[in-house]
């Protein structure tokens, strides 16, 4: 499912009367931060399992 130019504005629009000019920047930033927080929670993740060589099998 692709959004094209119009339904995005419609969705930018949307945000805009539901959260109001104010609000806008800061949650934008937290979700930018939440994003950032997610991707090194992910590369953490992977690191930790090619130090661990990958074998996670409990016997």
């Amino acid at each position: 499912m692709n959004l094209g130019a119009t339904e995005l504005i419609i969705v930018l629009i949307i945000l805009l009367v539901l959260f109001g000019g104010a609000k806008l920047p800061k949650l934008a930033r937290s979700l930018g931060q939440a994003q950032k927080e997610f991707k090194q929670g992910v590369t953490e993740e992977s690191k930790s399992e090619e130090g661990s060589g990958g074998n996670s099998s409990t016997t």
